[in-house]
């Protein structure tokens, strides 16, 4: 079966490539915030549909106002599958951006670059993050600052999590977790020697993908000005990882 749906389905991720560049190129630069919003998170519906990745959504999402969202990360496709939920620009390290196609996508989309290999990296990303909040945009981050096989979490990095606390946002703790065929598995994740492209196709070519996605309680913006930053971090990190660890997938959400 394998051969035959990636035979289905790599047209179709052809034909959503070339109407996200149309759009991008085309439309969005003449669609308000609200536009831009509503057409990502139409283009990351679509994709989780070409796919065939399921997404099943538990907890409460924030979706509205200003927020951070925290995430383990698993695979590139995590932002599409949050994407699918609310509309999220992302904070991601300089390397994406070279990603072929994707990485150009989701410069368009509002991604937010962290070069590591400038001093000054951490400042700018922090005053470009706060701006944003100041709109009213949920940001998101992967705290871990790269990708894992899915079943635990890595350490996270705390330094990000001070714009929303200077800010004064609310944090919002995700857990991924990935499931092959009814199965807890790293099938899809993005690690190894593997690129963008072989990651896709392996996607595409199989079926029963399905991804929980927990939304955990939202830690409020005196919270974390309470807490600081390490300590909005570890709890976060702990709520993730707590989740994540999860042998079973949960009931319906």
């Amino acid at each position: 079966m394998g051969p035959l749906l990636f035979l289905f389905r790599a047209p179709l991720v052809i034909i959503w490539i070339a109407s996200s560049l149309l759009s991008v190129a085309v439309v969005y630069p003449f669609l308000p915030l609200s536009g831009r919003n509503a057409m990502n998170k139409s283009w990351s519906l679509a994709l989780m549909k070409i796919c065939g990745v399921q997404v099943r959504v538990h907890g409460q999402p924030m979706m509205s106002g200003a927020a951070l969202w925290v995430s383990n990360h698993i695979s590139w496709i995590d932002i599409f599958i949050l994407s699918s939920i609310r509309c999220v620009a992302f904070v991601a390290k300089s390397e994406i951006r070279q990603w072929p196609i994707i990485g150009w996508l989701v410069a368009k989309a509002g991604t937010v670059f962290l070069n590591r290999r400038e001093r000054q990296a951490i400042k700018t990303v922090s005053q470009q993050m706060e701006h944003r909040f100041t709109r009213g945009e949920v940001l998101g981050l992967f705290a871990e600052g790269t990708t894992s096989t899915g079943f635990d979490v890595l350490p996270f990095r705390s330094s990000l999590f001070e714009p929303a606390i200077h800010g004064g946002v609310s944090v919002q703790p995700i857990a991924l977790r990935f499931y092959h065929r009814g199965v807890r598995s790293d099938y899809a994740a993005f690690v190894g020697e593997q690129n963008l492209v072989q990651n896709l196709c392996v996607l595409i070519s199989t079926t029963g993908i399905m991804v929980e996605v927990d939304f955990l309680p939202v830690m409020s913006a005196e919270q974390c000005q309470e807490m600081g930053r390490t300590k909005v971090s570890a709890h976060a990190h702990e709520l993730i990882s707590k989740a994540v660890r999860m042998k079973q997938p949960p009931g319906p959400g």
